[in-house]
């Protein structure tokens, strides 16, 4: 099948595509074999390594799955925080108002510029400065507050490059049967828009369940990955093998979120009538804040 993006592979190409996929293929064969082989040099594979987390259960009861449940609640407080907040922020860019349109540009910009992890670290400081938050739950909070403020500049503009992406008729629409500007955004451009926006909106929701692994290794978060230090502490050498059982845990937990999240959006586009536009989260990070 010929088109204007695809031309089909003839004879030729074919079996030139075959010949990469099998030099590929063979090539990481190998490196899978290098690597297992290093680890089972360096009794990396022995059962006593792994076996803590089959018959052991309380590297779960007692590790894991607190670790699991404080980046879980971490990710959810801040999700429930960014989200509003980068729509406000987001809606606040696209005002006709310059008093309110340029200190939101400057919130967003300012805050998207900086890495989330020095976030966290400023805000750990901050707290510690002026505030009485007892130690034990400030990495917490230290945490909460860099992915709100990162991440609610991000989803600022997302939203700003989904509503940017409807065409203008929707708009010139609403005007003309009397509706207000907060009327029309309300009611018209941000219910089309979310279509739009929840593949770039899903993406953003696992960065920030990763992220809050990085609280865990500067800050002290008792975290997912937090929990390596003391499962090998209390195990073993097990460092490989916690690593692998923790990466498997986030591997699931974002499966899990990015299968939820795919079943809404065929709902929504089931639902109701999408005007095909997607958000590009790759232009939103670089800068660019536009709808494709």
């Amino acid at each position: 099948m010929t088109s204007v993006l695809y031309d089909a592979p003839g004879p030729r190409a074919k079996r030139r595509n075959l010949l990469y996929t099998g030099v590929f293929l063979v090539l990481l064969g190998l490196a899978a074999w290098w690597v297992l082989a290093t680890m089972a040099e360096k009794e990396q594979l022995t059962a006593e390594k792994w076996s803590p987390f089959v018959t052991d259960s309380q590297v779960w009861t007692t590790f894991l799955l607190p670790g699991l449940w404080e980046t879980v609640k971490a990710a959810a407080i801040a999700v429930v925080i960014a989200l509003p907040l980068g729509a406000v922020l987001g809606i606040g860019r696209l005002s006709d108002h310059a008093w309110v349109r340029v200190p939101a540009g400057i919130v967003v910009e300012f805050f998207r510029a900086i890495p989330v992890l020095l976030l966290m670290v400023f805000a750990s400081a901050a707290f510690v400065q002026f505030t009485d938050i007892e130690s034990d739950i400030r990495p917490m909070y230290a945490v909460i507050t860099g992915l709100v403020l990162y991440n609610a500049s991000v989803i600022a503009e997302i939203v700003r490059a989904g509503i940017l992406s409807l065409p203008n008729g929707q708009t010139d629409a609403a005007k003309a049967i009397g509706m207000r500007k907060w009327q029309s955004m309300a009611f018209v451009l941000l219910p089309q828009a979310v279509t739009a926006m929840l593949p770039a909106l899903v993406s953003q929701l696992v960065v920030i369940v990763k992220d809050t692994a990085l609280g865990g290794v500067i800050l002290g978060f008792s975290e997912l990955l937090y929990q390596n230090r003391p499962i090998t502490a209390n195990y073993g050498a097990n460092t490989i093998a916690t690593l692998t059982v923790i990466a498997l845990i986030y591997v699931v937990l974002n499966f899990a979120l990015t299968s939820l999240a795919g079943r809404l959006e065929s709902r929504s586009r089931r639902t109701k009538k999408s005007t095909g536009a997607v958000v590009d989260i790759k232009k939103i990070d670089a800068g660019l804040g536009g709808g494709v």
